[in-house]
């Protein structure tokens, strides 16, 4: 396992589009709000040379992708990665990375979403520890913002001890827009099984993480914490059968955590308690849903790779960067 060299203040983040474009959300300049907020926090951004690239399927060509992503853990200067945006494509490119040239040059790189395959593949054929948080243009959200940089903060400048707790409000609004009416709701994880468990985090975007079965990019480790979720083009069918293929394949995980479900996903509680209550195994590891990541607002930063302890008791997740 390998820690990255964590940010400080002056670091240089390279923003690049593995998935699709920063077209799709409207470029650069349609995003300096996310550049403003980075630059407060004292960060420095550039961009991957290929990032407005936008052909007929809303993305790049894979050299152009690749490529950047090899430029960006190349250049000393840049000292963390982050991705424009999530997608649908970004797992064509694994077979085409140099994984010794990442190996070799070890930094933070940190999305979600589509992300989840590189993130994943990158930690299962390097040993280097990546993350699941914001994306670049995350950092333009004005509502519940805190929380989220917060989270950002602590797991990728400070050393030592983290603990996730849930945020204190959450929103499914559509943040993006120009104009919405907020709906901030209480927050709160609920505990589906009581338990304290420690493992090796993976997951994240549970359909793009399942697309790595049966490859040289799947994490096989055997005490796995798994973290799950599910986007808000998906709906409750999609979640029942990738957790069923989920937990084909890591068939004794030592606790599962479900990410807060989009509305538009119709998954109810209800609904969501019928799957789980498929699975005897889930009754016998802590289990938490309704969890702050994926596809609602804010979201924390978690670490692909990285031995974490759940406490359900606490309805907390505890790590340390001193393995």
């Amino acid at each position: 396992m390998i820690i990255p060299e964590k940010l400080k203040a002056a670091d240089e983040i390279r923003v690049i589009s593995p998935s699709s474009s920063i077209e799709r959300t409207g470029g650069i300049e349609a995003n300096k709000a996310a550049e403003e907020t980075l630059q407060r926090m004292g960060f420095k951004v550039s961009f991957g040379q290929h990032i407005l690239e936008n052909d007929v399927l809303g993305s790049a060509a894979i050299e152009s992708r690749v490529d950047d992503i090899h430029q960006a853990f190349l250049d000393e200067n840049v000292k963390g990665i982050l991705t424009s945006i999530g997608g649908f494509n970004c797992n064509e490119l694994l077979p085409h990375l140099d994984y010794d040239l990442i190996k070799r040059n070890p930094k933070i790189l940190c999305g979600y979403s589509d992300i989840t395959a590189l993130s994943n593949a990158i930690y299962t054929r390097t040993g280097l520890v990546t993350y699941s948080g914001p994306h670049y243009t995350s950092f333009k959200m004005k509502m519940l913002q805190d929380y989220q940089m917060e989270s950002f903060k602590d797991i990728l400048m400070n050393k030592g001890e983290h603990l996730l707790t849930a945020s204190a409000f959450w929103s499914n609004d559509p943040w993006f827009l120009p104009n919405y009416s907020p709906n901030i709701l209480t927050g709160k994880w609920q505990v589906y099984s009581e338990g304290v468990a420690t493992g090796i985090s993976i997951g994240g975007n549970i359909g793009t993480f399942n697309l790595l079965q049966g490859t040289i990019y799947q994490p096989m480790e055997e005490n796995v914490i798994g973290f799950v979720e599910l986007e808000e083009e998906a709906d409750f069918r999609d979640f029942t059968r990738e957790l069923a293929s989920f937990l084909q394949v890591h068939s004794q995980p030592k606790a599962l955590l479900i990410g807060r479900f989009p509305q538009e996903t119709g998954v109810t509680e209800e609904r969501l308690l019928t799957v789980l209550n498929k699975y005897p195994i889930l009754s016998n590891i802590p289990v938490i849903y309704d969890m702050d990541f994926g596809h609602t607002q804010p979201i924390f930063t978690f670490p692909i790779g990285q031995v974490i302890t759940v406490d359900t008791f606490n309805k907390q997740l505890i790590f340390s960067d001193e393995q």
